[in-house]
């Protein structure tokens, strides 16, 4: 492919095979061509990261190029909630851009520990500590003693490696290049978002009960025009308001009017959710709404439970943790005459007041 302009390097004929892997004898490398190669591959690993690599930190093309792709991403989403009329549109923006969902990012706090040497982060289960009361002229503030455990959270790594066979670069054969190394970003990061689904819905156990599927305002009869919309409305106040009590006394500083909640939900449910959080009912003098508390929606086909949705409190003690971004090493196996890449990432997230989150029945 002559005049190949990818998206990794934009203009594959200005690499050098001899100065990238040298001849027979390993003549006539260039380490500072090397060097170019690697960075255009971890330029365009580092993309996705939440926060932006410290040696891109300064870098006007990569600041450029990821308020491109964060816009571009956005679009992206709001393409494939709409159903793209081709199946080119999803290619070209595949090729753009990750497959992957990154909705758990609105739910976890996720914090930057790339610059650190951690192998962790602790979280507090803390409750019902600090108390305020009024003091008569004179007396002393009793001093609170806080209540529960701090937990340490380890970071694990996660690895995967890329093998290119020498002959690729011989026969310029560069779209397989680039197409290789989209799909290897692409994996990366839709494991780490499927890591992070995972955690959410190991609280499941961990909950006394699911909220029971409510009745609606109107108490219709089923088959009823808006009969299972009311249902789901109701359900999803009361998951609120149970977080709301729940949380009242944990220093989150919420309320039923500033507080936002994310309903997390499998994309089974997709068209479900948003009947509900659409539906309204009559009174004596008005239609009204259902939903009484203000709700975002992430949806997702990563959850393996797709027969109940979940109503999240998000941040504050739902935490996530980044330790290194998708890092690649490169090395060449003469016995299979390939060069590999190995993609290295570390992170970690949990839990830790699981009054935060709140799964609801659908029956």
């Amino acid at each position: 492919m002559d005049n190949f302009r990818g998206r990794i390097i934009k203009n594959w004929d200005k690499v050098d095979y001899i100065k990238l892997f040298g001849g027979e004898m390993g003549e006539g490398q260039d380490v500072q061509h090397q060097k170019a190669v690697q960075r255009a591959l971890q330029f365009f690993f580092a993309l996705p990261d939440q926060f932006i690599p410290d040696k891109f930190a300064d870098d006007k093309k990569f600041l450029e190029k990821r308020k491109e792709y964060e816009k571009a991403k956005m679009q992206y989403f709001a393409t494939l909630n709409d159903f793209p009329a081709t199946a080119k549109e999803v290619v070209d923006k595949y090729h753009e851009l990750a497959v992957y969902d990154n909705g758990y990012e609105q739910i976890f706090n996720i914090l930057d520990f790339t610059g650190s040497r951690r192998d962790g982060f602790s979280i507090d289960t803390i409750r019902g500590g600090l108390s305020f009361r009024k003091m008569l002229t004179g007396e002393k503030l009793h001093v609170y003693q806080f209540e529960g455990e701090r937990e340490y959270v380890y970071f694990d790594y996660y690895g995967g490696a890329l093998g290119w066979d020498r002959k690729l670069f011989e026969n310029q054969e560069w779209w397989t290049l680039e197409q290789n190394a989209i799909e290897f970003r692409n994996e990366a990061y839709r494991i780490k978002a499927a890591t992070f689904y995972a955690l959410l819905e190991a609280v499941a156990p961990l909950k006394a009960a699911d909220i029971a599927w409510q009745q609606g305002p109107d108490v219709l009869v089923p088959a009823t025009r808006g009969y299972r919309a009311q249902r789901d409305a109701a359900t999803m106040n009361l998951a609120a308001q149970t977080i709301l009590l729940a949380c009242q006394a944990s220093g989150y500083g919420i309320s039923a009017a500033n507080v936002n909640f994310i309903i997390l939900a499998p994309v089974q449910l997709r068209a479900r959710i948003k009947q509900a959080l659409g539906v309204s009912y009559d009174t004596a003098d008005r239609v009204s709404t259902v939903i009484d508390y203000n709700f975002s929606t992430v949806i997702t086909t990563m959850l393996a439970n797709t027969t109940h949705y979940w109503v999240i409190l998000p941040k504050r003690k739902i935490i996530g943790g980044n330790r290194m971004d998708l890092t690649t090493y490169a090395s060449f196996d003469m016995l299979s005459r390939t060069d590999s890449a190995a993609g290295w990432m570390a992170f970690a997230g949990a839990v830790g007041d699981i009054a935060q989150m709140e799964r609801c029945d659908i029956v």
